[in-house]
């Protein structure tokens, strides 16, 4: 099996749990700010990874990952009549903090470039 239809699958079930998540499950612990950021499967196709980023602070996520857990064989099920596959992957939620990290190295950016055009201010003056 090549193993670039491993990541076509993949990103079938990244849209289609998001899509799951977005209306189909009612938990108040699982924030609206919840985004599916990637799904990986085996190559067997038996179980899928799914990597989520929650707006908020760690109690909140781990609250929101608790929940997640709590509905994986709900996912699951949606997940099997969404999708026509052989086998339906066990759902695994995992966080993925790149989110949270794209923006902290974002904010340091900013912080270092006001220095930078100031001393490339300075050196046109001159």
């Amino acid at each position: 099996m090549p193993v670039y239809r491993n990541d076509r699958i993949g990103e079938e079930v990244q849209k289609t749990i998001a899509e799951i998540l977005r209306t189909e499950i009612k938990d108040p612990d699982i924030p609206m700010m919840t985004s599916v950021l990637s799904a990986q499967v085996t190559r067997d196709l038996r179980h899928a990874t799914v990597y989520v980023s929650v707006m908020g602070d760690e109690e909140v996520q781990k609250k929101a990952l608790k929940a997640l857990k709590r509905s994986e064989g709900f996912v699951r099920r949606q997940l099997g009549t969404k999708m026509k596959l052989r086998y339906t992957p066990e759902v695994h939620f995992q966080l993925d903090h790149s989110i949270e990290t794209s923006i902290r190295i974002a904010s340091i950016l900013e912080e270092i470039r006001p220095a930078s055009t100031e001393t490339t201010e300075e050196d046109t003056d001159a």
